[in-house]
């Protein structure tokens, strides 16, 4: 039976169309172990369902993800730190070699990891005031080949190395995103790109997407941060 008690996410089914929903509003979305973990459950879940063509992946209230949640950095035991880059880890390739179309509606800033999971999805369409920032480069190194392979070499390091903020204006002319519309508008601008995917076979869109995933080249045993 398909789990029905997560925490942190949401699960909804539209015919062909599974809309996942990140609920941590109050946390900014930010991606807990927990969270993370039940987003690779989810997206395990859903590739079994043989209703399911095309995956919208969003964010509860006025931020899409703040990226990783950085109170749980502070637990410096091997144990906990096993944890976290092994949850991360699976969270990022889950995402990465999901098997069906994934589009990421992203309804805010989108900072950091929650910056990752936009790129790490197929797709993205933007509310107009969604941003995008990698603010850790101060202190950390960040995920540099998903963004290439979306507005390529200069681009990427440009947003990178300085972690400037990209509007939702930017992020069209970059092609980071394929449209720009009012957050009012933006679930009902996803189904209706989600609507154009799911009228292909789900077999042939499986086929498109490993091609996809073949394209990015990252090995799936690479760690997180390596990417």
């Amino acid at each position: 039976m398909p789990r029905v008690d997560w925490e942190t996410i949401r699960v909804d089914h539209d015919g062909a169309i599974a809309t996942l929903t990140l609920c941590r509003p109050d946390k900014k979305n930010a991606l807990s172990i927990a969270l993370r973990d039940e987003v690779s459950d989810a997206l395990d879940e859903i590739a079994e369902r043989a209703e399911t063509s095309v995956v919208i992946l969003t964010g509860e209230g006025d931020v899409f993800c703040a990226g990783f949640d950085l109170g749980e950095f502070g637990d410096l035991s091997p144990e906990h730190q096993q944890l976290l880059w092994a949850s991360s880890d699976r969270f990022h390739h889950t995402v990465m070699r999901f098997p069906l179309p994934t589009i990421a509606a992203v309804n805010g800033p989108a900072l950091a990891g929650g910056f990752d999971l936009a790129c790490l999805c197929d797709i993205r369409i933007a509310a107009t005031n969604a941003r995008f920032a990698h603010p850790e480069q101060r202190w950390t190194t960040v995920l540099y080949r998903i963004l290439r392979d979306l507005v390529g070499g200069a681009t990427a390091r440009d947003i990178l190395l300085t972690g400037r903020s990209v509007d939702a204006v930017e992020a069209l002319r970059v092609e980071l995103v394929v449209d720009v519309v009012p957050l009012d508008q933006l679930m009902e601008a996803a189904r209706t790109r989600a609507t154009m995917i799911a009228a292909a076979p789900r077999r042939e869109l499986v086929r498109t997407k490993a091609k996809m995933i073949a394209g990015i080249a990252i090995p799936p045993d690479t760690p997180t941060l390596d990417f």
